[in-house]
């Protein structure tokens, strides 16, 4: 089975329309990657790990559509924070605080870390599940530091305040092409989109 040449359905553990949007531009062309249904039941993410959240949300996005599945849980870990907010990363000011909120508070929290000790990871744990029990989940990772003042209108989450290692902008700054090229999200669907052929012949 040729799955690259036929446009496969596969649901997005998620609605989020930027997400969506990236992971349309990642996987390219042959799969017709659809939003969480709105009648989709949200799942709790109570894994301690991003690799645990990810099959956690694949597995029950692929029972309620009973489509293939993708998900990813990532975020952002900040060395001076002993690896937090991690997979706290998109709450990490309360559950109805906003991007702008988690960026403002990890800036606070970081005040008195000199620039040298400022390092940080984009982690993406991404997870595909199929009805029948089919599992796989990779992870990618792309190391940098903060800034103390954000930059960019690009991007979501801690995009702004995010420098990869061997650039000079945040990945705010980037044209979605950079950015997919280099990041953490653009890495782990790359490597679960060369699974996918696998997973949808089993």
């Amino acid at each position: 089975m040729n799955a690259q040449r036929e446009s496969v359905r596969i649901v997005l553990a998620s609605r989020n329309t930027a997400k969506l949007a990236e992971l349309r531009r990642i996987l390219g062309g042959g799969y017709d990657l659809l939003p969480l249904p709105d009648d989709a039941p949200d799942v709790a993410e109570t894994g301690g790990t991003f690799e645990e959240n990810a099959l956690l949300k694949a597995r029950a996005a692929a029972a309620a559509s009973g489509l293939t599945a993708v998900a990813d849980d990532s975020g952002l870990r900040v060395d001076a924070l002993n690896g937090m907010p991690g997979v706290l990363s998109a709450r990490w000011a309360g559950r109805r605080a906003d991007d702008a909120a988690n960026l403002e508070l990890v800036l606070d929290q970081l005040t008195d870390v000199p620039d040298g000790r400022r390092g940080a990871a984009f982690v993406c744990a991404a997870a595909v599940a199929t009805p029948d029990g089919e599992e796989r989940v990779v992870v990618g990772e792309v190391r940098g530091a903060l800034i103390r003042e954000p930059r960019g209108s690009g991007g979501f989450g801690y995009d702004p305040i995010f420098v990869p290692h061997g650039d000079t902008r945040t990945t705010a700054e980037m044209s979605a092409a950079e950015k997919d090229a280099i990041s953490h999200r653009g890495q782990a669907f790359r490597a679960l989109a060369g699974l996918l052929p696998e997973v949808l012949g089993s």
